[in-house]
């Protein structure tokens, strides 16, 4: 036996079980066992148990008793589903498509290839910073808007916004990119592309066309693809990390046990305040960080390295194409320009025959306190109009505190509506049907049966409340319907006649 075992490398032990197989049918070549394998059944039913290994072997074992096949160890099913599935499918099946990407792999852009220069392509994305701020006496999380350049990792331009930003937000941001005034840096100018995700305002018209005028190339990439615009991503992460964790009110910050903030009185900045701090963040990312992809240089080293020539625009000319145009004429009067029901009067208008002009407007979207002015015929700009009889601040913030009371009186409406209508069931400690908890009497019942009923009832029809008057001389009346006579029964006389 041990000669045997040393010949085949193999352990006695496993000569002596070949012996025992060899023994019934005669052969003593040795045999291959049997593998476990995971089949299409097997796999579907083990991802209905939520990828539980465990729980499908004790099935399986479950089966075995009750006649089923044999069933290997737990290692061995273990090591069958570990060979079927990669470690991203199980994770997958597990925990869905987020948990299985974790385990992609994904390709880095050349650094060197064609079109790798400044403002060669930028990129944009929102982003709501996790940080509250006072906005008005509330608490909010404020939005940023911004482009990145891909070349260089310069922040060309952003937005910020109080609440969720729009595509005034996009035009804002990507006009103060293209323009050059040193506010966060050199950087600027007209890219040769954009690479955005499908968001809907970043694909609206407005936005299109404001980049076609530049002949602009957008790339609109698909949603949920973070690594197809790798460099505004990487932003993303860096303003949470390095920006947004030393300031109040973060909301990744450690909590207690009961998950209540630490500090929760501390004071929250004021949204300008946050505002000048975030810029003062951009500008030292744009100037004072060295980046590692750049070969320990500044976004603003790149930028003057790169001998790449940039397009500029005056900032008179970009703001005008970065504005919307309804495409209507419209005709100065003595109150100005009406656009949308309201008035707008600017001090050019006095003095320069303005009433009775044809002119078109331009606006910046969700910017209604003002317009730009242009001659419907020669297209010339002729100046901004304001608002008119625009509200003072006192009276806007009473009418949205007016609204929200109003919104909170629906909301306590509701939530009374609601708990009326909540059902609660006894709870089962065996198999039973559902047992209604609450009683009510017969007289609540018929009350609120009675209310229900009047709510629905249709309003009570008087005729005599307001009396219709006569019809107009030219109308045609219908004939009025002459009544049926009853028939007339045959009396004795008749009979007889006939």
């Amino acid at each position: 036996m041990r000669l045997v075992a040393a010949c085949f490398e193999v352990h006695e032990r496993t000569v002596w079980r070949w012996l025992e197989r060899a023994r019934p049918d005669e052969q003593t070549e040795p045999q291959p066992d049997p593998k476990f394998t995971m089949t299409a059944d097997l796999l579907a039913h083990w991802a209905l148990l939520g990828g539980n290994t465990a729980r499908l072997y004790r099935e399986l074992v479950e089966q075995q008793r009750q006649g089923g096949p044999h069933v290997p160890s737990l290692r061995t099913v273990y090591r069958a589903v570990n060979t079927a599935l990669t470690p991203g499918e199980q994770a997958g099946i597990r925990k869905g498509e987020r948990a299985r990407r974790r385990f992609d792999v994904y390709l880095r852009r050349p650094t060197d290839g064609e079109g790798h220069h400044r403002n060669a392509v930028w990129e944009g994305d929102h982003v709501e910073l996790p940080v509250k701020v006072d906005v008005d006496g509330q608490l909010r999380k404020p939005w940023v808007t911004w482009f990145i350049d891909c070349a260089t990792d310069g922040i060309c331009g952003l937005a910020i916004t109080p609440t969720n930003p729009n595509r005034g937000s996009i035009l804002a941001a990507l006009r103060y990119s293209i323009m050059r005034d040193d506010r966060y840096g050199p950087f600027g100018g007209v890219p040769a592309a954009v690479r955005i995700d499908r968001g809907r305002d970043f694909l609206s018209k407005t936005v299109t066309a404001a980049l076609g005028r530049f002949a602009v190339l957008v790339g609109a990439l698909p949603g949920y693809h973070p690594h197809l615009k790798g460099s505004i991503e990487a932003l993303n992460g860096a303003v949470q990390t390095m920006f947004c964790k030393s300031l109040p009110h973060y909301t990744g910050q450690p909590t207690e046990l009961n998950g209540a903030p630490i500090d929760p009185d501390a004071p929250a900045l004021m949204f300008e305040d946050f505002v000048e701090r975030l810029l003062d963040w951009v500008r030292e990312w744009n100037t004072d960080l060295p980046k590692p992809a750049l070969s320990g240089r500044t976004p603003q080293q790149a930028w003057r390295d790169d001998p790449w020539p940039i397009d500029d625009i005056p900032a008179e000319d970009l703001r005008l194409f970065m504005l919307e145009d309804d495409g209507r004429e419209r005709t100065i009067t003595g109150n100005g320009v009406s656009w949308r029901k309201r008035l707008y009067v600017g001090d050019w208008m006095t003095g320069m025959g303005g009433v009775g002009r044809k002119v078109r407007l331009r606006y910046m979207p969700h910017h209604d306190h003002e317009v730009e002015v242009f001659d419907a015929a020669t297209g010339r700009h002729l100046g901004p109009a304001y608002l008119s009889n625009q509200a003072s601040k006192q009276q806007i913030a009473e009418v949205q505190a007016s609204r929200r009371a109003a919104s909170k009186r629906v909301n306590q409406t509701l939530k009374a509506a609601a708990k009326k209508r909540r059902v609660r069931y006894k709870a089962a400690t065996e198999a039973e049907p559902p047992r209604v908890l609450g009683a009510l009497t017969a007289e609540e019942a018929r009350t609120e049966l009675e209310q229900a009923e009047q709510s629905h009832r249709p309003l009570p029809f008087n005729r005599d409340l307001i009396p219709l008057r006569p019809p107009a001389p030219g109308w045609v009346l219908p004939k009025q319907a002459q009544p049926k006579q009853p028939p007339q029964v045959p009396t004795s006389e008749q009979d007889d006649q006939a």
